[in-house]
């Protein structure tokens, strides 16, 4: 007893600190934790990406088409001067660049001389005069840039620096300072100065550096310097399409804002536009296909002929400019493993924002998840003793499908994201490390069984008393089985031909493979009685489809013999015995009968009895009247609707005073469903017709018929159905 107590208290215990610690592990949240929390988030999107909807978005492609047409990248500033006009005359409400001008052009005239070293030469005077006359194109872009709604980029730097970019947007915020809690950088790389005093706004053109295996899941919308706040590219597009001066920052803290004590940022809101944000001022994108509708190539902005399209594309959109040009380099991975221009981000986050289509994660996700994770450990070690592991085993299982659905739910339903992966790994670990300490006990348990009762019970006992020792007191129930009677036909021939150890040897090979069919099946093995076999299902473990499993092991036992048969495995062929082959008789019948412990109270066995049993055992002992292997019963027929039966009759059987129908078992469900058996089956059927109409003339024409379509295996049957033939009253009538 001290075994069990200590089973019962040290499986809990254990169980209970190992959930404290992996739901301490989770407010700590390491770095293999949240990687594989945000690939669950990717696979929602693989499987659930964002519908695509119309949204005042539009990329202008500095694509391959355009690199064809006006040379390669870095175009000339009065190129660029050229499409913002252009971009800016067909009503683009703003002009974002997601391209940082950090150097002079070097195209410009001046600096082409200069490249050249013609300031050396003695004619360098007489080009000076020529050249100077030719605008400077940075001055020309800056021009074109100047009075109209641009945007110019650029890029934060983890490295300390001075250079900072010119602050156009203005900011205000409650709560928190939202200056410590944004995406900080210690340098930056920034367009010209004349370009940003130009623009009317400047944005970071900057990913988030907190995504796992370089996939861009999250847009930082506001960085910080220590001090200034600074927004992202597509932030301030949105600010400079709508006119709006400042942009206003919610934080915990604020009025209406709840104080959790963990400063945090809450929601950003751009004009007209709220927008829910991560703790760190980011907006979780919720990816769309990559797809062309989003797409103008700049060829096609600067083509004067196509001024009506470009002006239907672009009339009234912000405008980001960008390249898809794989040979520039600007090139990012989606959750949906797709590849895509840097400046498809930004356009996607702008077509959340103006569309109200926001991914989020709430604040009280993160609780949600301990909690699941608490409540389901608990469950687990509190069921495990009672339920055993398989249960709760099932019950796990049930639970981690209903909390990846309802995760998916809520992904697909309500745009959040729940993390269903923790708490089911995390229950997963409790339960495996309860299974096996609870294992590793019973194991113990089983050698101190095995040790003190091995001597006194029969193995099989002992196993039995190791798993259920409640299970050997004496008695039964009633209970619905199938049960199934093999016998050895002709075995009187077979053992007289055979040396007592010879025949010893013939049982062994052949109840071997048999039993292996049987439990194969989940059949229960009830006795050997010598060269038969008592077997049936439903008990002791229930089998709801008892009966086809019957059926399915009746044909293996016939199939397990013709290929003893075939390879001769007995030796009969190769020793010249007079019996050369050996045939089985399988009867199966279905009903209810008296299952358990059977015997006395010192020797006992798990036996089934009743008058099912009786009829089964009648049925077998029926096979050679029948003409078939395998006969079953119409309760069995029913039972196991789907395989393939043909009927024999109704049977008197020995000791029962009313006839039985009876069914040869001709094949599995598959051949059933066949068009052969299909044949066969309307022809049988006429042929039981005419017999019960004692038409012994239309019989045989159809058991002719039957003939031609039957199986070689069926040949005996349709031999005994033929001598039935004749005791027809017209048939005698007629003179046989």
């Amino acid at each position: 007893m001290g075994l069990f107590r200590r089973k019962e208290l040290l499986v809990p215990i254990v169980a209970g600190l190992v959930l404290a610690t992996v739901t301490g592990l989770r407010g700590f949240d390491p770095f293999f934790l949240s990687s594989v929390r945000e690939l669950t988030f990717d696979a929602f999107q693989r499987i659930w990406p964002r519908t695509y909807e119309s949204a005042p978005v539009v990329i202008v492609d500095i694509d391959e088409k355009s690199l064809d047409e006006f040379g390669q990248w870095p175009w000339p500033r009065d190129l660029l001067a050229r499409l913002t006009q252009r971009l800016s005359d067909v009503g683009a409400a703003a002009i974002a660049y997601d391209i940082i001008f950090a150097e002079p052009d070097r195209n410009s005239p001046h600096r082409i001389l200069r490249n050249l070293g013609v300031e050396e030469n003695s004619k360098a005077g007489q080009l000076e005069a020529i050249t100077g006359k030719l605008p400077d194109t940075d001055i020309l872009f800056a021009s074109a840039i100047k009075g109209r709604p641009v945007v110019v980029g650029f890029a934060t730097l983890p490295s300390p620096g001075d250079n900072r970019p010119a602050a156009k947007a203005g900011f205000a915020y409650g709560g928190h300072d939202p200056a410590g809690l944004v995406p900080t950088f210690l340098d930056s790389l920034t367009s010209l100065p004349a370009l940003e005093n130009a623009a009317a706004g400047v944005g970071s053109v900057s990913l988030s550096l907190h995504d796992t295996a370089g996939v861009v899941r999250r847009l930082p919308l506001l960085f910080s310097d220590g001090e200034k706040l600074y927004p992202s590219l597509s932030v301030e597009a949105l600010r400079i399409a709508q006119g709006a001066s400042g942009i206003l920052i919610r934080t915990t803290g604020a009025s209406g804002e709840i104080d959790s004590g963990a400063p945090a940022i809450t929601e950003i809101k751009v004009g007209a536009f709220k927008i829910p944000t991560t703790a760190a001022g980011e907006i979780w994108l919720h990816f769309d296909r990559d797809r062309g509708e989003r797409y103008f190539s700049a060829a096609d902005i600067l083509d004067p002929e196509k001024e009506a399209a470009a002006a239907s594309a672009v009339e009234g959109r912000i405008v980001l400019v960008g390249t898809s040009s794989v040979g520039l380099s600007d090139i990012r991975v989606t959750p949906l493993g797709e590849l895509v221009p840097g400046v498809s981000v930004h356009a996607q986050a702008l077509e959340q924002i103006t569309t109200g289509r926001f991914l989020t994660r709430p604040d009280w996700a993160y609780g949600l998840e301990l909690i699941v994770t608490f409540a389901l450990g608990l469950f687990i070690i509190s069921a495990l003793p009672s339920l055993g592991a398989g249960w709760t085993a099932a019950f796990g299982a049930v639970s981690a499908g209903l909390i990846f659905g309802g995760a998916a739910y809520l992904f697909t339903e309500q745009s959040l994201l729940i993390d269903p992966v923790y708490p089911a790994l995390a229950n997963l670990l409790v339960y495996a490390t309860a299974t096996a300490l609870l294992y590793l006990l019973t194991e113990r348990e089983k050698r101190f069984v095995r040790t003190a009762f091995g001597q006194y019970l029969s193995p099989e006992l002992v196993k039995r008393l190791e798993n259920a020792p409640e299970g050997l007191r004496l008695g039964g129930e009633m209970r619905e089985i199938t049960i199934l009677f093999m016998d050895v036909r002709g075995f009187t021939r077979i053992s007289e031909q055979l040396s007592p150890t010879d025949l010893v040897g013939f049982l062994n090979t052949l109840l071997s493979p048999l039993s292996e069919a049987i439990q194969a099946e989940g059949g229960t093995i009830d006795k050997y009685i010598g060269d038969s076999i008592m077997a049936f299902w439903n008990a002791p473990i229930t089998v709801e489809d008892h009966a086809a499993r019957a059926c399915r092991a009746g044909l293996a036992l016939t199939k397990a013999v013709d290929r003893l048969n075939a390879k001769d495995a007995f030796g009969f062929k190769a020793r010249g015995l007079p019996a050369q082959d050996v045939r089985i008789g399988v009867g199966i019948n279905s009903g209810p009968a008296c299952v358990g412990n059977m015997g006395s109270t010192r020797r006992f066995n798990y036996s089934a009895i009743g008058d099912a049993v009786n009829v089964a055992a009648r049925i077998e002992a029926s096979c050679k009247t029948v003409g078939a292997d395998c006969v079953v019963s119409e309760d069995t027929m029913r039972g196991a609707p789907k395989f393939a039966y043909l009927e024999a009759g109704v049977i008197p059987l020995k000791g029962k005073t009313v006839p039985v129908k009876l069914y040869a078992l001709a094949g599995s469900p598959e051949y059933a469903a066949s068009s052969a058996f299909s044949t066969l089956r309307e022809a049988h059927a006429k042929f039981i017709s005419a017999m019960d109409g004692d038409d012994g003339k239309a019989a045989r024409a159809y058991l002719a018929e039957c003939r031609k379509c039957a199986p070689q295996n069926l040949s005996d049957f349709y031999d005994r159905l033929e001598e039935r033939i004749t005791a027809l009253p017209r048939m005698q009538s007629a003179g046989g």
